[in-house]
C-alpha cells in the first residue's frame, strides 16, 4: 500500500525507522511483558526495548523493537475510523504463519495479541528479516549497476510472484480464504463501493473507470494464493546478492483469488521509463531505470513461467483494475488525513496520489 514520499533509494531492513510519532506511541513495557509471557526465548527479551517507527506506514503501523541481543518487528492498526475488514492483525499474522511451510519467503511469526488492554489495539510481532529493500531509485554500489543485473532483478521479482501463485494452498490450510467463483466480480464491486464511501470532495469519482470495469469483467482464472500488494518495497533482497528475493512483507491484503488480479495490481506500481511525468512523480520503486523491464515484459515473462497466453485485452482490464484499486487504497488512507484523524504526512499526500491515478485510469480507458 502507498507509504508516503519515497525519499530513500535503498535500505537495509529496518533502516528508515525513526522516532515514534506521538499519536502512534504505545506502552513499550507492556509489550515487553506480554512477549516474555507469551513467546519462546523470553531470556532474549529482558527489560524494555528501544522503539522506532517506520517513517511510512500510512496503513498499518510498523515498529522496530530493539533489545541488546534481539530485534523484532511489531505491526498494529492505526487509530481513527477504519474501512470494514481492514487492519485485521489476526488475519495477517495467520496467513504468514500458515503460508510458511509452502512459501518460505515470509517472515517468521513470533506472536499475536488480541487483548486491546495491552496497548489499546491488537498487534502481532515477527522476526526481523535482514536484507535490502529498494525504494524510489536504484542505489549505486550494491550490485545492481549493470543492466544485466537489473534484468535478473526483474526476473527474480516475477519468479517470486510465480512461486506464490503456484504454492499448494491446499497444503497450507489457507484454502478457506477462497470464497469460490466470482472473485473478479466481487473485487470490482467491492472496491467501487469502498472508494465511494471513502471519497472526499477534493478527488474525482472514477465513474468512467467503474462503469468500464463492471462491463468488461473477464472470467476468473483458477484461484491461487495472492499477495495483493506485490511490489519492490515489500520485497527483501539478499544484501550480498540483491538479484535474489529472500522475503516478502506486508500481507494485509493477501487472499485466495484470481492470480492475474495480483499481476495487475503489481503493474499499477510499475512506472516504466516512458510513462508521463505525473506517474514518475508518484513512483515508489525503481522500475524506470535502464535495464528494468517494461510492464509488457513482466506480463510476458509471467505468462511464460505459468504456461499462459495473456491477451492484450486482459492485460488492459487487470492493469486498469489494479490502478483503480490502488487509488481506492490511497483514498482510504487520505480519508483519515482529510478528516483530521492522523497527522502522518504520508497520509496527507495521498490526495494527489489519487488524482494522478485517476488520470492514469483515463489514459488506459482511451
Amino acid at each position: 500500500m502507498p507509504r508516503g514520499h519515497p525519499v530513500r533509494a535503498a535500505e537495509v531492513v529496518p533502516t528508515g525507522a525513526g522516532a515514534v510519532r506521538a499519536e502512534d506511541a504505545f506502552d513499550t513495557a507492556a509489550v515487553a511483558t506480554w512477549l516474555r509471557e507469551n513467546t519462546s526465548e523470553p531470556d532474549t527479551l529482558r527489560g524494555v526495548p528501544t522503539v522506532e517507527q517506520f517513517s511510512g506506514g500510512a496503513s498499518n503501523l510498523t515498529y522496530l523493537l530493539r533489545w541488546p541481543d534481539r530485534e523484532l518487528i511489531l505491526r498494529r492498526p492505526p487509530a481513527g475510523t477504519k474501512a470494514k475488514g481492514a487492519h485485521d492483525m489476526a488475519r495477517e499474522f495467520g496467513i504468514q504463519r500458515d503460508l510458511a511451510p509452502v512459501f518460505p519467503l515470509v517472515p517468521t511469526m513470533v506472536g499475536y495479541c488480541a487483548d486491546p488492554s495491552v496497548i489499546g489495539t491488537e498487534f502481532y510481532v515477527m522476526e526481523r528479516l535482514e536484507g535490502l529493500i529498494l525504494r524510489q531509485d536504484l542505489p549505486a554500489g550494491v550490485g545492481l549497476d549493470a543492466e544485466t543485473d537489473r534484468e535478473r532483478l526483474c526476473q527474480a521479482f516475477t519468479d517470486a510472484l510465480v512461486a506464490l501463485h503456484t504454492a499448494p494452498v491446499s497444503e497450507s490450510g489457507l484454502a478457506a480464504l477462497d470464497r469460490g467463483p466470482g472473485y473478479v466480480e466481487r473485487q470490482v464491486g467491492g472496491w467501487s463501493a469502498r472508494y465511494a464511501r471513502a471519497r472526499t470532495p477534493d478527488v474525482g469519482d472514477f465513474a468512467g473507470t467503474i462503469a468500464w470495469l463492471a462491463a468488461h469483467r473477464p472470467d476468473d482464472q483458477p484461484h491461487t494464493m495472492i499477495h495483493n500488494d506485490f511490489r519492490f518495497d515489500n520485497l527483501v533482497l539478499a544484501a550480498a546478492q540483491p538479484t535474489r528475493v529472500i522475503g516478502v512483507l506486508d500481507w494485509e491484503l493477501a487472499t485466495v483469488g484470481d492470480p492475474l488480479m495480483d499481476v495487475g495490481s503489481a503493474m499499477a506500481y510499475w512506472a516504466q521509463a516512458d510513462d508521463p511525468a505525473p506517474i514518475q512523480a508518484i513512483r515508489l520503486q525503481p522500475t524506470n531505470a535502464p535495464g528494468m523491464w517494461t510492464r509488457d515484459q513482466v506480463w510476458t515473462a509471467y505468462g511464460d513461467r505459468r504456461g499462459m497466453v495473456i491477451s492484450g485485452a486482459d492485460r488492459r482490464f487487470y492493469e486498469l483494475f489494479g490502478t483503480f484499486r490502488l487509488a481506492g487504497i490511497a483514498q482510504q488512507i487520505y480519508y483519515r488525513a482529510f478528516h483530521g484523524q492522523t497527522s502522518n504526512p504520508a497520509a496527507r499526500m495521498m490526495g494527489e496520489f489519487v488524482r494522478v491515478l485517476e488520470a492514469r485510469c483515463e489514459e488506459l480507458l482511451e
